[in-house]
């Protein structure tokens, strides 16, 4: 997710008003593959490079990444439908096989993502960054996405559920390619804002269940005056909160750390890069 100087190279961070230079303030030759994260700002005042150990969310979110995913994958590496974490009572005969897909689908683009995210590895890495990001929209999202499409609307966790899963669907797949499509076209300024988004979209599983638990603890009090005693009423109401809040707030997120955070003074493009 790298960006553009502003004679259209990837790798670099935008120039601004300044005009174009073939090689960092410090003199070295470029490398291919460096991102902004990693490397001076330009101009004056320039920081210092920022090495991976330094990244104080790196550590953590693989720790919660491996963690989610040795909890939610051996039920349906199992194959055995008894151990699905999703009722299957009154679906029809191909959810289960979909469910499975798209929870597999879904593990390769979670890992692969947090591969493309990880700033030492797109820097020293330029090549395999390319090629996971290829297996993440080809071989994770993609699949997971569409599958997710069917799986979501057909969710025994109520209307309010569905309706947040197939949004979600929808927007991850949206998301992801319109990233594809800026890299292809070397638009790497919008490709890593594109992405940042997907990388949200893909995340927000983890939040999901974050927001699951707080709703129960909250509404649990209640399960016997609001919701009448219904374990039905009171579990697809658990539900649809988790998902609402799971993905939306992941994506506000993303979208205040895009125009306030660290990414304001690396989005901007140079009209002749934009083309």
């Amino acid at each position: 997710m790298a960006e553009l100087t502003s004679t259209g190279t990837p790798g670099a961070e935008p120039a601004g008003g300044t005009p174009p230079r073939t090689a960092p303030a410090d003199g070295a030759p470029k490398r291919p593959g460096l991102d902004a994260d990693d490397r001076p700002a330009s101009g004056t005042g320039g920081r210092p490079r920022v090495r991976w150990w330094r990244r104080p969310w790196v550590g953590p979110l693989a720790v919660v990444a491996t963690a989610f995913l040795a909890f939610s994958l051996p039920p349906y590496l199992s194959l055995d439908p008894s151990l699905s974490r999703v009722p299957l009572e009154g679906s029809f005969a191909a959810y289960y096989p979909m469910l499975v897909a798209h929870v597999l689908f879904g593990a390769v683009a979670m890992v692969a993502c947090g591969l493309q995210i990880w700033p030492w590895f797109r820097k020293r890495y330029p090549v395999a960054h390319r090629r996971i990001g290829r297996v993440y929209v080809l071989g994770g999202v993609l699949p997971a996405g569409a599958l997710g499409l069917v799986v979501g609307a057909l969710s025994p966790f109520g209307p309010m559920t569905r309706v947040s899963n197939v949004m979600l669907a929808a927007l991850w797949l949206a998301c992801t390619v319109a990233g594809f499509r800026a890299a292809r076209r070397r638009r790497f300024a919008d490709h890593r804002r594109w992405m940042i988004r997907s990388f949200a979209l893909t995340f927000s599983i983890i939040t999901n269940r974050v927001w699951g638990v707080i709703a129960m603890i909250v509404l649990m009090p209640q399960a016997e005056t609001v919701f009448g005693g219904s374990d039905i009423a009171f579990m697809q109401t658990v539900s649809g909160l988790a998902a609402w809040l799971g993905w939306t707030t992941s994506l506000l997120l993303a979208e205040w750390w895009l125009e306030r955070g660290g990414a304001a003074g690396r989005r901007r493009t140079p009209a002749s890069a934009r083309g």
